[in-house]
């Protein structure tokens, strides 16, 4: 193996949603040697607070040991065995208090990769179902403006971002897109009135269905805070009346919590935060703190129905889907979050989280700050009066020529993400509190001064 990391990089590692041609230019790509807590560290010495907890997923910080050691104990006992018609003591034990923590009857765990392959699981069952209620032609399905919900070509057909999906296209027929919830941008007849705007949101979810016919669609697609476009909190009522239009309907409601759940937004389902409650859970991320690759699709005892006592089989799996080591590590990761109190942690400090970053209100680059619990956007502007935005080239020179490379400089990993409108996102682990919440909001405030001077 070569010692020069970098030319490792430029002639052998293809990185994912990368562009590479700075390595051919003499740029380089940081190197991330080791963890510890709330920081991660470089190849060259540097110390940087974890703003993103890797990918919105290191809930319980970087080096665990317990972690490592629940890992390093399950491969001596067994290493690996599928869940195709075979079953493990990690997988029934995780199974049994994933359905606990999960609200009203979603009893049912059917686990997975990671979080697009939850969605992907999520997009057969609800085909498959109505199939077997001899409803097939229900087969459509609902997402966002600006959601992303993974990668694997069924979950990319709800994604709605066109950068990610039109070099992939033709995708999977019969994706819809609705208005999302981003408040700041609303119309102007919903000047201060939240509620309102949310009902409308979700009407336009009814809309479609009508438009569509009702027996022709199978499920909508929601994050209960919209990750993509930066962090988009439901509006007071959103869920409700969702959950009403979906029963109305007979349409599947899908938390996609990839993000959300294991205590993004506070507790362990986000569902439960906006009181709603889904005929599916999709997750991963949290659910192991990333320590391992593990994703799960979690539905009600209704769906299960056909599967069971009907005798019907979900042709459908993975090779590492509930994998015995990456179970038994989301069970000493659950451990942490029961033993810390992780989701308590982050409930009692959300308000600190929210008020520290809103003290950037002041710069005139920052136009609004929204998100919920550890999970916070703050999106830029040109003119915090009109809320102008930046043009393509401004946004680029900026936001990726500068802001990026300023805040890791400055000892901060963040996500600043121009799929939307130009968001810088923060999303650290739930192990942080007023100091680094102070930390981030001192290096967010000299790199957005001296951004707003390079305009």
């Amino acid at each position: 193996m070569t010692t020069d990391s970098q030319a490792g990089i430029r002639d052998h590692l293809w990185m994912h949603m990368a562009n590479h041609k700075h390595l051919y230019e003499g740029g380089r790509t940081p190197v991330i040697t080791h963890g510890e807590g709330a920081y991660i560290f470089d190849d060259e010495g540097r110390r940087i607070l974890d703003g993103l907890a890797g990918l919105f997923t290191v809930q319980v910080g970087h080096g665990r040991e317990e972690i490592a050691q629940a890992a390093y104990e399950q491969t001596k006992k067994l290493a690996f065995m599928p869940l195709w018609s075979y079953a493990h003591e990690p997988a029934i034990a995780l199974a049994e208090r994933l359905a606990a923590y999960a609200p009203g009857d979603l009893n049912r765990v059917f686990f997975t990769s990671g979080g697009g392959d939850s969605v992907e699981s999520a997009l057969k069952l609800a085909k498959n179902f109505f199939q077997l209620q001899g409803k097939a032609g229900k087969h459509k399905v609902i997402s966002r403006a600006t959601a992303y919900h993974g990668t694997p070509h069924g979950a990319l057909s709800v994604t709605s971002l066109p950068g990610l999906r039109n070099q992939f296209a033709p995708l999977v027929p019969g994706a819809h897109k609705v208005p999302n919830t981003n408040f700041y941008r609303a119309d102007e007849r919903f000047a201060g009135d939240e509620k309102a705007f949310g009902r409308w949101a979700a009407d336009r979810i009814a809309e479609t269905i009508e438009f569509e016919g009702a027996d022709s669609v199978a499920a909508v697609f929601l994050e209960p805070v919209q990750n993509s476009g930066g962090c988009f909190p439901p509006p007071p009522g959103y869920f409700e009346r969702v959950r009403e239009i979906c029963d109305e309907y007979d349409v599947l409601l899908v938390s996609d919590e990839t993000i959300c759940a294991f205590g993004r937004v506070g507790s362990m389902f986000a569902c439960d935060d906006f009181d709603y409650v889904p005929d599916i859970i999709t997750c991963a991320k949290g659910l192991t703190s990333g320590y391992a690759p593990l994703g799960a699709m979690i539905a009600s005892d209704r769906l299960f129905e056909p599967f069971g006592r009907g005798g019907e089989t979900f042709a459908h799996g993975y090779t590492f889907g509930g994998h015995p080591v990456a179970c038994q590590v989301a069970m000493a990761n659950l451990d942490i979050f029961e033993t810390e109190q992780l989701n308590a942690r982050v409930h009692e400090y959300a308000g600190t989280f929210r008020s520290t970053l809103e003290r950037l209100h002041d710069l005139p680059i920052v136009g609004d700050v929204r998100g919920a619990g550890y999970f916070y956007g703050i999106e830029l502007v040109k003119d915090k009066d009109t809320k102008e935005t930046f043009t393509d080239e401004e946004s680029e020179r900026v936001l990726k020529g500068f802001v990026s490379q300023a805040l890791w400089e400055g000892g901060l990993y963040c996500r600043a993400d121009d799929r939307g409108d130009p968001v810088i996102q923060l999303s650290p682990p739930l192990t942080c509190g007023p100091d680094e919440f102070d930390e981030m909001e001192r290096v967010l405030r000299s790199v957005l001064t001296t951004a707003w001077d390079r305009i």
